[in-house]
């Protein structure tokens, strides 16, 4: 008589499977995720051709340099700061770009002096912050004035953008069989990889958490507290100058009006990604889902055909604050 076994490990294994519940921190990403399959699945049924692939890529494409903006976004609200400054250094660097190349210079001149100005009045709010315990509120608030009157200085007029190495950068396109993506969206992708990466895998990443958590016991700790606090805004400045360069590609031209507001975007694209405004806690991914959220909720808009262009900004406020308010209950119940 024979008698059948069983192989302990695969039950175990599907019962893993089964009884498996993700960590509670990833639970506003899950929530924002299903809230984007939602919008998608509602859009696909009630437009035709919503569902299509090419949908989502497009969705990458004209929202790569909202992306490049929140990734720099989501390493100063993770330390527990904000930057109001971006949506201007956004603006300056489409008008730095679009002034050197109309002098003259190399594109690849003008891509540097733009990267490293943002860089630079990054590097000047950081220190700010840090050294002279200024709110970042304050600090970035006149960084937002600065940079944008450093953009009616430059020029009050509309600069165009012809030049041929940056036009054939915006319209250098991937095909993927029947589909295409641009080359601003895997640069926008590229650097949400190595942002995560480096928020998970890096010291100077565990030190912005740590931060968020709490900065005396960071300190305590024996960790570089002021390099980081510095740091993330100088992340923040670079990321604002790459995503005025995509800025710049994707509609070729500079202009001092440009990019207004798009700082409080970038804001709720991080807080909808799930990232607590009280920092310590969220992910780089989670906001690039965030700023999927708000262009599917324009493409929707746009689909549908009869709505106004302020329904983006009621829907947008409307996420935020239920976003803001699960927050809220969530921070009380743990502690």
């Amino acid at each position: 008589m024979s008698t059948a076994t069983v192989n302990p490990g695969s039950a175990s294994t599907w019962d893993r499977v089964r009884s498996f519940t993700p960590p509670p921190r990833y639970y506003p990403i899950l929530a924002t995720l299903a809230l984007f399959i939602g919008l998608f699945g509602l859009g696909g049924m009630r437009y035709e051709g919503f569902s299509d692939p090419q949908v989502l890529l497009s969705l990458l494409i004209d929202n790569a340099f909202l992306i490049v903006l929140g990734v720099g976004m989501t390493f100063v609200i993770l330390t527990g700061g904000i930057d109001l400054s971006v949506g201007s250094v956004v603006a300056l660097s489409t008008m730095i770009a679009a002034k050197t190349l109309q002098m003259g210079w190399s594109p690849y001149a003008s891509i540097t002096a733009v990267l490293l100005t943002g860089t630079v009045l990054g590097l000047l709010m950081g220190l700010l912050i840090h050294y002279f315990d200024i709110q970042p509120f304050i600090a970035t608030l006149a960084g937002l004035f600065l940079a944008r009157g450093l953009t009616y200085l430059i020029s009050v007029e509309s600069i165009s953008i012809s030049d041929d190495t940056f036009t054939q950068l915006a319209f250098k396109t991937v095909y993927i069989g029947e589909y295409y993506i641009r080359w601003t969206a895997i640069i926008a992708l590229a650097t949400v990889a190595i942002a995560a990466f480096v928020l998970a895998r890096t010291r100077f990443g565990r030190t912005v958490y740590a931060i968020g958590g709490s900065e005396s016991s960071a300190m305590l700790m024996g960790l570089r507290v002021a390099f980081t606090k510095v740091g993330v805004y100088v992340i923040s400045g670079f990321c604002a100058a790459l995503a005025g360069l995509l800025f710049s590609l994707y509609i070729l031209s500079g202009n001092s009006l440009h990019a207004i507001g798009m700082e409080l975007d970038a804001i709720a694209a991080v807080v909808i990604g799930g990232t607590l405004l009280t920092g310590g806690r969220g992910y780089v991914v989670g906001s690039l889902l965030g700023v999927m959220v708000l262009g599917i909720i324009k493409t929707l808009i746009s689909f549908d055909g009869t709505l106004s262009s302020y329904w983006i900004r009621i829907i947008t406020g409307l996420l935020l604050l239920a976003f803001v308010v699960v927050q809220r209950f969530a921070t009380r119940r743990r502690s």
